[in-house]
């Protein structure tokens, strides 16, 4: 299939369209390419006709996540979005076993057939794959896309410990707004996000969050949710898994992005032990990589415990975590990472976990279901669901599952209570 290339003319006239990860995230981190001149919509599209697209240009047996951003992204050109002759899209690229690795390639095929083999495909990595001239990844877009990142993180996981117990529905939500367009604004102005301002900025963002008037006196049951990244985060892939437990009462916790990333960078160390291979990447990531991401980790640990909220583990903490359990060198898709995130959640109270994984999924197969036992026996008191996301899988059956762990969670919720109230 022929590769239209993203050309240096094309980045002046032409929108660019992203999948939408996550809310959150990703309406801060676009501000980062549009400093850089990129033309950018997130794509919001997200009826049924996302999955029919999906499913009638995208083999069935191939990740549920590539089906669902494929078919969002032809869905949004059916619908009119934008000039299909003006337009490029994003995919990222992860160039290890993963079947995620072949989505680029899925995407190309599935313009060809959809009619539109004229528009450029950009892969979103770091390795130099597939690459095109009118797009280029920058060391300050790195810097920014990073700070829009623990922005992102930040404000997940406040709003996360607080909508729950908010006396005034809708006070999380209109903060979360409010820090959203504070951030977008010194974007636009290329001031204010970096340096001294991200610490005090995300201590102004603790400091607001913790003003919300919460009611603390109902106990509720603590979730956590682990899993394969795009389904981990995204309301699309997950059947807005977030709304749903909050629904049924539940405080949720889903693990900081910044963690995938950093086990993503630290993963090439591993390799250069077992294997012998990419040694000075190995070197330059071990002595100066990850000391230098380590800052922002500590500084988002510090924002977010600043008023008693719960914070993220940190890289170092979720390695010690998988020790004895997984190794390290498992690094498949979300490899070691997911069984680490999982021991996280139950230290930190959120032993009530479920696990969000493609159907046919190996790394999360392996990593996540395989994991409940050996979790289990070490941990009596987690209370592990895996659910399956798939074309096939109905949303009232994932549900009825998650309600069955629930009903777990709150006898011994209510055990708990009775033990304190003797």
């Amino acid at each position: 299939m022929p590769k239209v290339p993203f050309t240096k003319e094309m980045k002046k006239d032409y929108t660019i369209l992203i999948p939408n990860m996550s809310p959150i995230h990703f309406n801060v981190m676009k501000r980062p390419f549009e400093l850089h001149g990129y033309r950018i919509i997130l794509l919001e599209n997200s009826s049924h006709t996302v999955i029919e697209e999906g499913l009638k240009y995208v083999h069935n047996d191939m990740c549920y996540p590539a089906l669902l951003v494929i078919g969002q992204m032809i869905d949004a050109l059916h619908r009119g979005i934008c000039d299909p002759d003006k337009c490029a899209l994003v995919i990222t690229q992860t160039g290890g076993g993963c079947r995620a690795s072949n989505y680029y390639f899925l995407l190309l095929k599935a313009l060809e057939r959809a009619g539109y083999p004229q528009i450029p495909v950009i892969s979103l990595n770091l390795q130099g794959m597939n690459s095109n001239p009118g797009f280029q990844i920058t060391a300050s877009m790195i810097v920014q896309a990073l700070s829009g990142l623990i922005y992102g993180d930040m404000l997940m996981m406040l709003s996360h410990q607080t909508r729950p117990y908010e006396v005034n529905k809708g006070d999380t939500d209109r903060m979360i707004a409010k820090w959203t367009d504070y951030i977008d604004s010194c974007f636009k102005q290329n001031r204010h996000y970096l340096g001294r301002w991200l610490k005090k900025n995300l201590y102004a963002m603790s400091d607001d969050f913790a003003s919300i008037p919460m009611d603390r006196t109902k106990a509720r049951v603590k979730v956590g949710v682990v899993g394969e990244i795009y389904l981990k985060y995204a309301p699309l892939g997950n059947n807005n898994l977030e709304d749903f437990l909050e629904s049924e009462g539940c405080e949720v916790m889903v693990p900081a992005m910044l963690g995938f990333v950093l086990y993503g960078f630290s993963n090439g160390i591993k390799d250069a032990e077992y294997y012998g291979r990419g040694k000075r990447y190995a070197f330059l990531m071990k002595h100066f990589g990850l000391p230098f991401l380590a800052r922002y980790e500590h500084l988002l640990e510090k924002a977010i415990s600043k008023n008693g909220f719960v914070p993220p583990a940190t890289l170092k903490e979720l390695q010690s975590y998988a020790e004895g359990i997984i190794d390290t060198g498992c690094k498949m898709g979300e490899g070691w990472l997911l069984t680490a995130e999982m021991v996280e959640l139950i230290k930190k109270g959120y032993s009530n976990i479920i696990t969000t994984q493609p159907f046919g999924c190996l790394p999360n197969h392996i990593c996540a279901k395989g994991m409940i036992r050996p979790l289990k026996e070490k941990y009596p008191e987690s209370n592990i669901v895996p659910i399956d996301y798939d074309p096939s899988q109905s949303r009232v059956n994932q549900e009825n599952r998650i309600k069955l762990m629930l009903s777990v969670a709150r006898e011994r919720l209510d055990e708990e209570q009775r033990k304190e109230a003797r």
